[in-house]
């Protein structure tokens, strides 16, 4: 099973639907759990899009380079074929007799063993030409049944991009139906406290880990106030794990495109001795992540309907912090 295939599984056993209006036994608290949960099944959707889109890319790559190995091996099966037959036709026409008659009807024997003993060598290198005609055959052959597997495991990831991509919008319009029906000042108060939580983080004034991390800090920075937008990674909106890739592509470095892979692109620290720059992944499955800024705060994509922002560090279980 492909990671494209293996992800959609996943996705399909873990994000079941949801109702898309509030039980009337709704508290406002319950209700705003029930978006809270809404929102996260989408991020985790999200997250599983963006994988499947970058396997999907990768994918092509892989096509797209069987491909040529199949063409150019096609072409040099093509000029050996036209070079075997040639010698084929020019020994037809040179060499139609029996060798050991012609041996007898020779008047100059000695001349024809040493053409024979030619003909020889030149037999064998034909047979060479064979052998290594039948080996790039059996080589294109390979190429273009690796061509046929990465460009069904393509389609593949390409229906898993669509599965994640209908979960996303399915999970976010029962999460903005829910909370229209919240009172208004329910709703705004679950704006107000949604993902927020302990200000636990390390004191105030620490310097970033490098001048990578200092210049991804700046970037962040700069993208502060900027739409949600799933599946996007800049520079005019963001989700959790594109903001990040886009805030360190501008210091240079490449990040993995989900925060499943950003958590493992460098040294894991404990959240202690986090410093600005540092990558904070959250929940048990990295489905979240922000950027650490110092004064145990973060800069993050929340979801949709917020921009980019602070928030503490302890808003939600940290799984990891790492140094890139």
């Amino acid at each position: 099973m492909t990671v494209a295939s293996a992800a959609a599984v996943t996705a399909a056993a873990a994000l079941g639907t949801a109702t898309a209006s509030a039980d009337p036994q709704d508290t406002p608290r319950s209700a705003g759990a029930r978006v809270d949960r809404l929102l996260t099944e989408a991020e985790q959707a999200t997250e599983h899009y963006n994988e499947a889109g970058e396997n999907a890319a990768r994918l092509r790559g892989e096509v797209r380079r069987a491909q040529d190995r199949a063409a150019r091996g096609q072409e040099r099966i093509n000029r050996m074929r036209t070079e075997i037959g040639s010698a084929a036709r020019e020994q037809y026409r040179t060499g139609g007799i029996d060798p050991s008659l012609a041996l007898l009807l020779s008047s100059d024997p000695d001349s024809y063993l040493d053409r024979a003993a030619t003909l020889t060598r030149v037999n064998d290198r034909r047979a060479m030409a064979l052998a290594g005609l039948r080996k790039a055959q059996q080589a294109l052959a390979q190429t273009r049944a690796e061509a046929a597997r990465s460009l069904a495991a393509l389609e593949r990831s390409r229906a898993a991009v669509s599965r994640h991509k209908r979960t996303v919008e399915r999970k976010l319009l029962q999460a903005k139906r829910l909370l229209e029906e919240l009172p208004g000042p329910e709703r705004a108060a679950f704006e107000r406290a949604s993902r927020t939580g302990r200000e636990d983080g390390p004191a105030a004034g620490a310097t970033a880990g490098s001048s990578r991390a200092a210049a991804a800090l700046a970037a962040v920075r700069q993208a502060l106030g900027r739409p949600y937008v799933w599946g996007a990674n800049g520079p005019s909106g963001f989700d959790c794990s594109g903001l990040m890739q886009w805030a360190y592509a501008q210091a240079g470095v490449s990040l993995p495109r989900t925060s499943q892979a950003q958590r493992y692109a460098g040294r894991m620290v404990p959240l202690s001795e986090a410093r600005p720059g540092d990558l904070v992944a959250y929940r048990a499955d990295a489905s979240h992540i922000g950027m650490y800024v110092g004064n145990g705060q973060v800069i993050h994509a929340p979801y949709p309907g917020a921009p980019v922002r602070y928030d503490p560090v302890g808003m939600m279980p940290v799984s990891s912090v790492t140094r890139v």
